[in-house]
């Protein structure tokens, strides 16, 4: 009789529903504790933060008016409501979901009528108070109806942070990524189509170390080609691209007239492409079927570009050579920069003061992207990032004179109103050797590429190839 008990059976199941209950909970707790133990100190006090944040935040939605008044009643309350008493209204909180990081804790808050990203920004400095955070900022969520809040417990900015390469190709071609804006968020710059970078920055505040992260990123992939012009050296194996010049098809140091001949050179193969392309591609512009390895992009790096356009004075004809020179390479890179940017050329040009002397305006002014690292004067921020930067003054490349930001630059948000200051990482030399070593098998000229495509010289190159790695000196 027992066994066609009704009772018992329910019983029955209702423990066993109840064991893998406990059994979940228990396998959570433990995932969560042994997560929670393997995390750094500063992941921890995240964690610690993140919870208090969950904890408290309907009772600090509401004091900080964060939240919405329904007046009109649900339908089960107005049927449960048999005394006829007034149904009090419902506060609307909106719902929060909360993750962390080393520096804080990132939030994502769904919007609710009268409560959307204006009244959340209104409130973030009452948030970072709440929260002991530095500081706290409020941005469209990574969907409609959405808020997502970032809070940092430290500056990120203040702290120096080192990228090891992976030594694999991206995913996606033309994409840089720069490191952590001042909320730790990843900040990565699309640079398709994108014809030429302009960089500035007193000397020793992370310039080159920057362009060394793009290149070390990008190396490992076929479809891409580098050629560096270095003003601050004479030879290849001085200076801050040693360790990567085994990955470059070209190469030139501080002469004048080698980097005339070079960068006549790149014109022509310019000039080469735009004459076959749409024989070769079916296109009329490169980033419509992306770079390939047999018509790779070009990456043209001029670091210490000063040094090439600068306007030499003088009547003598040494001095009136130079400024010849000087004045053919301003007209050969602005050739690059206007018009190689279908065919597949990209030209970053860095200097100390991005100001007329030093890039020339019509150069300088048709490249998309701008960033500045430290710099001393007002007009020289102007003249790296525009004149929109002196109604941000607290995002001016002029507050970065502190060693403690070296490696911070500053540039335009991507689509979105003001500037963005950014903590860019340090890459080891050795890192740097090692990516360079490993892909410079992956050397091809351009021009050499070009030839096997249509068949015919397309540059007068008056250089061998690269040598192979194994027999390279």
């Amino acid at each position: 009789m027992k066994d066609n008990d009704p009772t018992g059976g329910a019983f029955g199941y209702s423990t066993l529903v109840v064991g893998m209950a406990l059994a979940v909970l228990v396998g959570w707790s433990v995932w969560w504790v042994v997560r929670y133990l393997r995390a750094d100190a500063m992941t921890r006090r995240s964690i610690r933060q993140a919870v208090r944040v969950r904890r408290t935040w309907k009772r600090l939605a509401q004091m900080l008016k964060l939240c919405a008044t329904d007046k009109m009643p649900a339908p089960l309350a107005s049927l449960s409501n048999s005394d006829g008493r007034p149904i009090r209204p419902r506060v609307l909180v909106p719902a929060l979901k909360v993750t962390h990081d080393e520096y804080g804790v990132i939030a994502q808050a769904s919007c609710l009528p009268g409560v959307g990203l204006a009244e959340f920004q209104k409130a973030t400095p009452y948030l970072a108070d709440a929260w002991r955070m530095a500081r706290v900022s409020a941005l469209p969520g990574d969907k409609p109806g959405q808020v997502t809040l970032r809070g940092v417990r430290v500056d990120p900015l203040i702290v120096p942070t080192v990228h090891v390469p992976t030594g694999r190709p991206q995913e996606e071609y033309a994409v840089w990524e720069l490191g952590v804006d001042e909320y730790g968020m990843p900040v990565v710059v699309p640079l398709k189509e994108v014809p030429g970078v302009a960089m500035g920055g007193l000397p020793g505040f992370g310039k080159t170390s920057c362009v060394n992260r793009l290149v070390c990123d990008w190396a490992p992939s076929p479809a891409i080609q580098f050629v560096f012009f270095d003003g601050k050296v004479s030879h290849a194996y001085e200076g801050d691209y040693a360790d990567l010049v085994q990955r470059a098809f070209e190469f030139c140091g501080d002469d004048l007239e080698e980097a005339n001949k070079k960068l006549k050179e790149l014109v022509e193969l310019r000039r080469a492409r735009s004459a076959s392309i749409r024989r070769v591609l079916g296109v009329k512009n490169m980033w419509h079927v992306g770079p390939s390895e047999d018509w790779p992009l070009i990456v043209v790096i001029i670091d210490e570009a000063h040094t090439y356009f600068r306007d030499h004075k003088g009547s003598d004809p040494a001095t009136k050579k130079l400024a010849a020179l000087a004045a053919e390479n301003a007209r050969l890179v602005e050739d690059l920069v206007k018009k190689g940017r279908s065919v597949g050329f990209m030209t970053f040009l860095t200097t100390q003061k991005t100001t007329g002397d030093a890039i020339p305006t019509f150069i300088r002014d048709v490249c998309p992207v701008g960033l500045s690292f430290a710099q001393k004067t007002a007009d020289a921020a102007v003249a790296a990032l525009g004149d929109d930067i002196r109604e941000w003054p607290d995002a001016s490349p002029v507050t970065l004179q502190d060693p403690a930001y070296v490696g911070v630059a500053v540039m335009s948000q991507h689509g979105r109103p003001g500037f963005i200051r950014i903590r860019t990482p340090y890459v080891a030399d050795r890192d740097a050797t090692s990516v360079a070593e490993a892909t410079a098998y992956l050397v091809q000229h351009p021009a050499r590429l070009l030839e096997e495509l249509t068949g015919r010289t397309v540059v007068d190159l008056t250089k061998e190839d690269p040598e192979p790695p194994a027999m390279a000196a």
